[in-house]
């Protein structure tokens, strides 16, 4: 068994800046994981937005806290606490923080098998 805590240094050492508006850590991924290709924590700024990009894994962003406006494919959709986004794999994504107050989500993504 494996439990990680936000404030481990494993993953506070994992910090980077994602698709240009995220500060993100992975909780676990493909150091341990066997068939999931990771879970992630991150935060938006109000204002600050994840770019559309596009991955290679199906992904669920689930938020934890706060709320944004979730772009897949050109649909958007405002998002809150407790809502999960299903992107499949290949499809173009985005997140904007058009709030007053912090955006945080988990990222889970999987490879396409």
């Amino acid at each position: 068994m494996i439990v990680r805590n936000l404030n481990d240094k494993a993953v506070m050492e994992t910090t980077y800046l994602a698709h240009g508006g995220a500060i993100a850590q992975m909780i676990l991924d493909r150091r341990i994981l066997k068939e999931i290709g990771f879970l992630a924590i991150a935060t938006l700024e109000p204002g600050k937005k994840i770019e559309a990009h596009v991955d290679p894994m199906e992904e669920i962003y689930f938020v934890l806290r706060g709320s944004g406006e979730m772009g897949v494919d050109g649909e958007k959709h405002q998002v809150g606490p407790g809502d999960a986004t299903w992107i499949p794999t290949g499809s173009s994504h985005s997140l904007l923080n058009n709030e007053n107050e912090d955006l945080v989500i988990l990222v889970v993504a999987s490879p396409n098998w």
